[in-house]
């Protein structure tokens, strides 16, 4: 990788840590509202679709990132076509901001009053739990692009931290989904504390992945990718 694409994979690195710092602390913010019901409903969902954009350009951003490592090969004009063919940090980067495009789905139908149960799963939860399972995919990903094939503890490399911190936010923003189905026959959440709690603390992580994420560096053979 010569200094120009340094350069700028280093830029880029530092746009997507920012935004998944600020998509993190917003997710964070929206669900300690939610649970402490100290503002208004569209407030809140205001905070959550605020804060799901920036999910959404560090997705991006990650995407571009992971190019740039892919820039460095030599077959890449072989396979710019192919997904499958496409390194791990590619594939992980990639689906990570398709899961944040569901979310985005998830956000916006929030905004519309008078769903019923039905309409409320298949317009709100359906798109956040795919989104959920999208994040599970990528953070599987980014493990075995860090650790080479295997997923595997490696403490001593700062990637490994960023990609285990969040893989534990993507748990928790799954199990928080789960939780947030909404019962026919209540017309309500499963478990509206878990939903609150579960969404702050996965927020959390990838927050702090984000922090974790600006001291990282990237280089042509592993792109650290936010997931």
């Amino acid at each position: 990788m010569d200094q120009v694409l340094t350069r700028r994979s280093t830029r880029l690195n530092l746009v997507a840590a920012v935004a998944f710092v600020l998509g993190g602390s917003l997710f964070a913010l929206g669900a300690a509202l939610a649970q402490l019901g100290v503002t208004s409903l569209p407030t809140v969902n205001l905070t959550y679709l605020v804060g799901g954009g920036f999910f959404t350009l560090g997705g991006y951003v990650s995407i571009l990132l992971a190019d740039d490592a892919d820039n460095s090969d030599n077959d890449q004009r072989m396979r710019w076509w192919s997904f499958r063919l496409r390194p791990r940090s590619w594939r992980s980067a990639f689906v990570l901001f398709v899961g944040t495009l569901f979310f985005a789905i998830s956000l916006i139908a929030a905004f519309v009053a008078g769903l019923t149960p039905r309409q409320s799963d298949g317009w709100i939860w359906l798109p956040d739990m795919t989104g959920c399972v999208c994040f599970l995919v990528s953070g599987h990903l980014a493990m075995l692009d860090v650790g080479a094939g295997h997923v595997r503890v490696l403490a001593h490399l700062v990637g490994w931290w960023v990609v285990a911190v969040n893989q534990l936010g993507s748990v928790l923003f799954f199990l928080a989904g789960i939780a947030a189905f909404t019962r026919p026959a209540t017309s309500s959440a499963i478990d509206t504390g878990l939903v609150n709690w579960g969404t702050f603390a996965g927020a959390a992580c990838f927050a702090v992945g984000g922090v974790i994420q600006a001291f990282d560096t990237p280089t042509p053979t592993r792109t650290v990718i936010q997931q």
